[in-house]
């Protein structure tokens, strides 16, 4: 299966372990993942309050293209699969703002029919490629390791299709395939605090020592959003002093817990750059 990939701005950056983890999972899966050719920023959260049409005209020019390749468009940003989904959904609700569209578009040579499918990349790898997969490819035992699935709150609402919106099991799934422990986390779902780490950092930080807290017990934090990865994992030590209890939890991308399981090395899926450090779950995986 070959499916258009759409990284986004986090995964070239900020999120290079999660790009290079999903790329190389992927390949192991017997997928490919192709990346659209100049492709561009989807708006990320910030843009509808500059302005509703940008924040429409920016993702359908990344529809436009993948339409012109005639593959589903798949992208492991939550943020971008949000963005790009939900112009889909408001063409089917606001006929004025395909002409507006076709207007934009046109002026870049381009033109969208509203008929590119959106992928989230669980999505992909937990319904298209199947669970059975995953656990037939595992090389490496994580039996008993304890993982948070933490989903954050764009990837399976308003638009995520593919699985409930508020208690959703498509990453339990794939952590039961590779022989971990879905840790119980009734909080899968709740807002990281997204970007108010940078405009209300009190805010944010409140949000996420709670979800940071819930999650005591467990070997390490899963996630598939770049910036609730980040957000999870940058301010433990910040946190750790506000609550006055060493807070000291990996946080790693699914695609990297998959690559492990799969018997990637810790190089090929950059463990390296996660802030928080993964050495002591290594360790543990070397015991079980």
């Amino acid at each position: 299966m070959r499916y258009s990939y759409m990284p986004g701005c986090s995964l070239l950056s900020t999120a290079r372990g999660y790009d290079t983890s999903a790329r190389a999972v992927i390949r192991e899966l017997g997928s490919e993942l192709v990346e659209l050719e100049d492709w561009n920023c989807c708006g990320a959260n910030a843009i509808e309050s500059v302005s509703y049409l940008l924040s429409v005209a920016l993702p359908a020019r990344n529809l436009a293209l993948a339409e012109l390749s005639n593959r589903e468009l798949v992208t492991s940003c939550s943020s971008c699969f949000l963005n790009l989904f939900k112009v889909n959904h408001r063409l089917q609700r606001e006929p004025p703002l395909r002409g507006r569209l076709e207007e934009i578009l046109a002026a870049a040579g381009l033109r969208y029919s509203g008929k590119c499918r959106v992928r989230h990349l669980l999505d992909v790898i937990a319904n298209d490629i199947g669970v059975q997969a995953v656990a037939n490819r595992v090389e490496r035992n994580l039996s008993g390791l304890k993982v948070v699935p933490y989903y954050g709150c764009q990837t399976v609402r308003p638009y995520g299709e593919y699985d409930g919106p508020y208690l959703p099991t498509s990453m339990d799934r794939l952590i039961e395939a590779v022989g971990a422990v879905p840790f119980p986390y009734l909080w899968k779902t709740r807002c990281c605090g997204g970007i108010l780490m940078t405009t209300e950092k009190a805010i944010g930080m409140s949000l996420v020592s709670e979800l940071l807290a819930a999650a005591q017990g467990a070997d390490c934090i899963v996630t598939v959003c770049p910036m609730c990865q980040m957000n999870l994992d940058a301010y433990q030590r910040e946190i750790s002093v506000q609550l006055g209890v060493r807070i000291h939890m990996p946080v790693l991308f699914l695609t990297q817990l998959l690559g492990l399981a799969f018997g990637l090395s810790e190089r090929e899926l950059l463990l390296d750059q996660n802030i928080v450090p993964v050495s002591g779950l290594l360790r543990q995986l070397q015991t079980v």
